[in-house]
């Protein structure tokens, strides 16, 4: 008997905006809270009839968020809740298992995204090993066992684009042209953004221009080169995503529960994958992923795919993933990617498929394929291929 197919009723999610902006008093639950609420009245559907909620979040430091936007959200005291945390990888690898438990027959209405409340996020501190030592504060923890496994991610794309021959003026220009398709395309996103402390819109996006661009610092370079040399290859404040708030939920059903409900589903979930890579190089397994997850999908020809999201938190890891697959860099993020909008971390793989849902609702082909995939600290890639229902 062949597995049922997980659906997809609707899809929402919060603006993105920087650190320390308009959302920089809400925790998490806060935060998802009224993007759940606004993905159940699009889908028509009764919180009292949610299973299950699957939330990803990076930086919550513990805890079950999941579990606290469930009671703070008023969903049912029996409704199941996970948290999961794959960093930058989590929303995405929520839905997926959101999707799972769908397949698997333990869910039939199933919540599932992320959420990141970067600028409420607890102060990281490691324990002291003697009464008389004290504590001592950290930004990230270690994602590899080993210092040479574990660069730094800023450190990990500039060694890559050196290695590679990724300029830093190919670099601000994929950012810049990221920049101009999000500010050209912001209406188009209005009805997938839930209004949250009254914000409505992405806040990042910006028009620059070349000039502009050329006069921002450096943030990293390769330490394989002199200093003159890897300037040539460098990252700019341009060419990474800014730290950012955010947070996106899917609505995943099935078919019984759809008939149940009396609900259309608007896609269906066709394929995912969750793998690992080489963690000296993590931006480079949302590639691997999204071979995967092609493969699952019984895809061998890109072309095939209407609407390419990665979220790209290096310019060069968006000229890197187009490469890799055979694509211009300006067939991938439509309507600007994650390099214009910002990375709130937990959330950001979710956004990216709210993205790719968002865009295929707009075509007009009986049935278009989706491909979304995201890559997480540590060397660990996912990606999903999901179509839109006729």
């Amino acid at each position: 008997m062949p597995t049922p197919t997980p659906l997809i009723a609707a899809w929402a999610r919060s603006a993105v905006v920087p650190r320390g902006g308009a959302f920089k008093a809400l925790q998490p639950h806060d935060l998802a809270a009224p993007v759940l609420h606004g993905l159940l009245a699009q889908a028509g559907v009764d919180g009292a009839a949610v299973d299950a909620v699957v939330l990803g979040n990076a930086l919550g430091a513990g805890g079950n968020p999941a579990r606290m936007l469930a009671l703070h959200a008023g969903l049912p005291l029996h409704c199941a809740a996970y948290t999961l945390d794959t960093q930058c990888c989590s929303g995405l690898d929520a839905v997926a298992m959101g999707a799972a438990l769908i397949a698997s027959g333990q869910a039939h209405v199933v919540v599932a995204g992320g959420v990141e409340a970067w600028s409420t996020s607890p102060l990281r501190m490691h324990r002291p090993l003697h009464a008389n030592d004290s504590p001592v504060a950290y930004e990230r923890p270690a994602f590899a066992p080993t210092p040479a496994q574990d660069p730094d991610m800023l450190l990990s794309a500039a060694r890559y684009a050196a290695a590679h021959g990724y300029t830093r003026a190919e670099q601000e220009a994929y950012a810049l042209h990221s920049h101009d398709k999000a500010v050209a395309h912001q209406h188009h996103m209005t009805a997938e953004i839930v209004a949250v402390a009254g914000v409505t819109h992405d806040a990042h996006p910006r028009a620059l221009d070349a000039a502009r661009a050329q006069r921002m610092p450096v943030v990293a370079r390769t330490d394989a080169l002199q200093r003159q040399e890897a300037d040539a290859f460098a990252l700019s404040a341009l060419t990474i995503s800014a730290q950012a708030d955010g947070a996106a939920l899917v609505l995943l059903i099935s078919h019984a529960a759809a008939a149940r409900l009396k609900r259309q589903p608007k896609a269906t979930w066709v394929a995912s994958a969750s793998v690992g890579g080489a963690p000296e190089w993590p931006m480079l397994c949302a590639e691997l992923a999204a071979r995967q997850a092609l493969a699952s999908a019984g895809i061998n020809d890109v072309e095939r795919i209407q609407h390419v999201e990665l979220h790209d938190a290096f310019a060069v890891q968006g000229l890197s993933f187009a490469k890799g697959l055979g694509l211009a860099p300006t067939q991938i993020n439509l309507q600007g990617g994650g390099l214009a909008r910002g990375h709130p971390i937990g959330a950001s793989g979710a956004i990216a498929l709210v993205r790719v849902l968002a865009g295929l609702s707009l075509g007009t082909a009986t049935q278009n394929h989706g491909l979304v995939a995201v890559a997480g600290a540590g060397g660990v890639g996912s990606a999903a291929v999901v179509s839109r229902l006729p």
